[in-house]
């Protein structure tokens, strides 16, 4: 397979997601006004709750059993590195280029947080089908890369929405009038706990059980504080519920007669699931593209920023991601599956994760940073990931 045949294998996919992505931008546009603002919040929490839970329950269910589980175990792995790696390069990032508080949940998150799914959804059928390519049969390949995809989408949407929504909520919340009560707490506790230790005429039985009251009460606000910060709901996050039911039906013999199949009884329901869920990528794609339009007007971010981010996802990841899935397959932890090794390899080189934006707009702050670092990434992306993705095609060939 030359050069030019990788390259039109490559290039198609990003140029879909291009074309898609700029019809969301003139939808966007205040002359059409049909992707404004309250139509996109709107549309974000439709996704959220709905599109991207359909999406990933369907996909897993249908393609994902219990023996393609025990084959594909490095993936979470794969992916949970590229999270560690982009967590560690954004800390460094956030170092040398000191971002205001309210846009650190936003940096970190752009820079771990990958389109582990969606992009993928896209990418690997239109590779597969292309002409010349090196994974074998069109048809075979089609339905091992959707379920790679798929894997990679579940897995991707639980780090998400456990890790980035965290992040964005513990940064981004108003932490003044917190700190003040708190403070203002921590010292009637410290006075509390000095007058407990003062001598007194009491019996040390006495002081002792008051100094135990008040460390108590110190560890319990202590607690209070650290719960009200890391919302331990979003494990249970919508599109984690859709994963979790996905696996369930997908590796539960009895259960997945039932519904998955030409001849399942009740194979309605996984139609119609599928039929939802195959609504999120063009209806995120096109909110990215609407909130790229945004990022035409400029914000407040710094250029420095944005191209650090931009470095970080494009130049660093793909080239530690190189040398941890060559590193895994020579070890023998991964078997030498040209499309699955196309996959992990990918993994490190997408853009940012598109349900970024709607995690941020979810909060209502940094909406208009984000949409630079979207624009910025993904125009860069049709550069980017056309030739990382021919790279890699020739390393796997």
């Amino acid at each position: 397979m030359g050069f030019v045949d990788l390259l039109s294998a490559a290039s198609m996919p990003v140029l879909k997601v291009l074309i898609v992505t700029a019809l969301g931008s003139f939808l966007a546009l205040d002359s059409i006004d049909i992707l404004g603002p309250s139509t996109r919040k709107q549309v974000n929490n439709l996704v959220y709750f709905v599109f991207n839970p359909a999406l990933v329950g369907s996909n897993l269910s249908s393609t994902i059993t219990y023996e393609s589980i025990i084959s594909l175990w490095f993936m979470p792995v794969n992916i949970l590195i590229t999270f560690i790696i982009g967590s560690a390069l954004g800390w460094v990032l956030m170092m040398i280029v000191k971002p205001p508080r309210h846009l650190k949940g936003l940096v970190l998150g752009t820079c771990s947080a990958g389109n582990l799914g969606n992009m993928l959804l896209i990418i690997l059928p239109a590779v597969c089908k292309e002409k010349g390519s090196p994974f074998g049969d069109p048809n075979v390949c089609y339905e091992y890369g959707m379920a790679y995809a798929s894997v990679s989408l579940a897995i991707g949407a639980v780090f998400l929405w456990l890790y980035v929504y965290n992040l964005v909520r513990v940064f981004t919340q108003n932490y003044d009038d917190k700190c003040v009560e708190y403070i203002n707490q921590t010292d009637i506790l410290q006075n509390d706990l000095a007058q407990s230790l003062i001598p007194s005429s009491a019996s040390p039985s006495t002081d002792l059980k008051e100094n135990v009251k008040v460390m108590v009460h110190v560890i319990k606000q202590h607690l209070e504080k650290f719960s009200r910060q890391i919302n331990l709901k979003a494990v249970f996050a919508p599109s984690t519920i859709g994963a979790i039911v996905g696996f369930i039906i997908g590796t539960v013999a009895p259960i997945r007669m039932l519904l998955i199949g030409t001849e399942a009884p009740l194979r309605v329901i996984q139609d119609s699931a599928s039929l939802v869920g195959d609504a999120a990528i063009p209806t995120v794609t096109l909110i990215v593209g609407a909130n790229l339009l945004r990022g035409l007007n400029g914000s407040s971010i710094s250029l420095p920023l944005v191209f650090g981010i931009i470095v970080v996802r494009y130049v660093f990841l793909p080239i530690f991601g190189i040398l941890i899935v060559k590193g895994a397959v020579y070890l023998g932890l991964v078997h030498a599956d040209p499309l699955y090794v196309f996959v992990l390899l990918l993994q490190f080189a997408v853009p940012p994760a598109m349900n970024t934006g709607t995690i941020m707009q979810l909060f209502g702050v940094g909406e208009s940073e984000c949409s630079v670092i979207m624009l910025w990434t993904y125009g860069l992306a049709s550069i980017s990931l056309t030739l990382w993705s021919t790279f890699f095609l020739w390393l796997v060939a």
